[in-house]
């Protein structure tokens, strides 16, 4: 990583709403942080080359819910339910994967992200080494949770007390974050209530506290999925809360099926969730509550899910979704505006993680820059602010996408990768898929 100065004629720091700047730099220092964002005139003097851009630079994207490695998987049992999907489909073509179809998925979704501008995932997968090689490998971002479960088919990969405890030791030998930049943060992938038992979760969740981790889990996804937890505790939320599990940092993917009491079991534990609703709609499991969870002080980012499930990995249509399905419970055309999905996506989701260097251009936050082309249809009027963010999110969204820096290292330049060929890329991704179908 080297020092650099970036320039455009918009900058969107998205730390204090959108935050739009004009005629602006960021500077980013040797070890990947930002130093300076604000306006060209008042930047101190520097050195440091400097790269000119026309268009708009924003913050990274952070997807805060996904099982990437499952690229390999999209369109198969694409128009079932959720949970014959998983036993009927997904977990038996799962118990085929082998590592290098899972560095071959991690990549090829990698990439589709990297071209969205999304710099940041939060997976919760097996074979985490390898996801993590392949993330490093693209020069991407990851706070990678790997998958504690019990199903069909998992065994294989050890019981449930050798995957929280490979977590562990895993943490104790490399910190909770390391890579250049700091690009892996590890935490525990505690898939469900539904596949796990109440003292499996609770151990995790001891395990993940004691070391400052996240614990990720599926929470509430579907009607029916947890009837025998709600059977027992009344809910997901409520079993978690009585087994002590929401004492440390939580997140909770997708929480849809949820009370007003567990709504306020997740506030009063500050419990974040990642909300999905691309793949929450696909598989007709119901529409989150977001705008409740917002005005109970709920930190909520955007996730997209598997790649199977969604199909894709296009954080901008789930900001989309989510303003649309957020106004369409609530009939009410004000709620989740594109400035309120767009924060969602950026320092929402790294609100959610509990990383406040992340989702944000400002001082002391990693130099994960977006450069967006404003030389398109979508943007009528970039001059005027509200527009301008309204265009962006309704209109544009991925396609504009141009460049993108992660601890200001370039990782994609003119939408091409800088470290991989996407062409070998994507020859592994269809050997690896074509292998798994049998």
């Amino acid at each position: 990583m080297s020092a650099r100065r970036l320039h455009a004629p918009i900058v969107l720091t998205c730390a204090q709403g959108a935050g739009i700047r004009r005629d602006a730099v960021v500077d980013v220092d040797d070890a990947g942080r930002i130093t300076h964002v604000g306006p060209r005139a008042d930047a101190p003097a520097t050195d440091v080359p400097t790269t000119t851009l026309s268009g708009l630079l924003m913050p990274g994207l952070v997807n805060t819910h996904a099982h990437t490695p499952l690229a390999l998987l999209r369109g198969m049992g694409g128009d079932l339910p959720l949970m014959r999907w998983l036993t009927e489909v997904v977990w038996p073509a799962e118990a085929r994967l082998e590592a290098p179809d899972v560095r071959a998925g991690m990549l090829a979704g990698g990439l589709e992200m990297l071209r969205h501008g999304v710099t940041t995932s939060t997976e919760m997968y097996f074979w985490a080494d390898t996801v993590v090689d392949a993330v490093l490998e693209l020069g991407s971002r990851v706070v990678m949770t790997p998958g504690i479960i019990t199903a069909p088919g998992m065994d294989r990969l050890g019981t449930w007390e050798q995957m929280r405890d490979a977590i562990s030791a895993w943490i104790d030998a490399d910190g909770l974050r390391f890579g250049p930049g700091e690009r892996v943060e590890l935490g525990y992938g505690a898939h469900s209530a539904y596949t796990l038992s109440a003292d499996a979760v609770a151990t995790t969740a001891a395990a993940a506290r004691e070391r400052d981790a996240l614990l990720h889990i599926h929470v509430a996804e579907a009607q029916g999925e947890d009837d025998e937890v709600r059977a027992v505790y009344g809910s997901v939320p409520a079993m978690l809360e009585t087994t002590g599990s929401l004492d440390g940092r939580v997140l909770a993917a997708h929480a849809i099926q949820l009370s007003d009491q567990d709504l306020e079991i997740f506030a009063r534990h500050d419990v974040a969730v990642a909300h999905c609703p691309g793949s929450n709609a696909k598989l007709a499991a119901g529409v989150a509550r977001v705008a409740e969870m917002l005005t109970a002080g709920l930190r909520v980012g955007l996730g997209t899910d598997s790649p199977a499930s969604n199909d894709d990995l296009d954080l901008w249509e789930e900001q989309r979704l989510a303003s649309l399905f957020a106004r369409q419970r609530g009939a009410d055309a004000t709620a989740l505006t594109a400035a309120d999905v767009l924060h969602l996506a950026t320092a929402g989701g790294a609100e959610a993680l509990g990383r406040d260097d992340l989702g944000r251009l400002r001082p002391g936050a990693w130099g994960d820059v977006v450069h967006v082309d404003l030389d398109d249809p979508a943007f009528v009027d970039p001059d005027d602010d509200a527009q301008l963010v309204s265009n962006l999110v309704w209109s544009a969204g991925a396609r504009a996408v141009r460049d993108v820096w992660v601890a200001g290292e370039p990782v994609l330049a003119d939408r091409a990768p800088t470290r991989v060929d996407p062409g070998e890329i994507l020859a592994a991704a269809r050997t690896s898929g074509r292998r798994i179908k049998g």
